[in-house]
């Protein structure tokens, strides 16, 4: 099973600019739900997702999935790789420095299924149409700027 997600992940990897096609989409949304909320609850986790696509939605940002997911600022490694610039991506799983590959089986196929059911929107929107959220254990300065929606387990989400 990892071995098969590194392959995938290989795959779908950002490069600014591209676009991706339906199961590239339904990768990134899995991603983001995986790294941003597992340890919540399904509630959390589809909320987590629909931020994302409120965000696609939505004029301020990209318009994809993975464009959303893997929005940051860019810088050419001594290679020549594009790579997320630390602590400066949109959601901060994505430019930490650790590895973006999943490595619980089980929470990696239930993030596929969340992605799968809102993708094809099986779920009412729970966040009200929310562009921001954060976990309960930062402040972040912009959210003193924003309109509180709702609390979902332990992320705020913003308006």
């Amino acid at each position: 099973m990892i071995r098969t997600l590194a392959v995938v992940a290989a795959l779908a990897m950002p490069i600014p600019g591209a676009s991706y096609d339906e199961n590239g989409e339904r990768f990134c949304l899995a991603q983001n739900i995986y790294f941003e909320s597992a340890n919540q609850s399904f509630a959390g986790r589809l909320a987590v997702a629909n931020v994302v696509m409120n965000r696609v939605a939505d004029e301020q940002f990209p318009n994809s999935v993975c464009e959303v997911v893997y929005q940051a600022e860019w810088t050419e490694n001594w290679k020549g790789n594009m790579l997320p610039v630390k602590n400066r991506c949109q959601f901060s799983w994505f430019c930490d420095g650790k590895s973006d590959l999943p490595t619980d089986s089980t929470t990696w196929m239930e993030s596929l299924h969340i992605a799968d059911q809102v993708l094809f929107e099986q779920h009412k929107d729970i966040t009200e149409g929310s562009l921001w959220y954060h976990s309960d254990t930062v402040t972040p300065y912009w959210s003193e700027h924003l309109e509180l929606v709702t609390t979902i387990d332990n992320h705020l989400f913003y308006n």
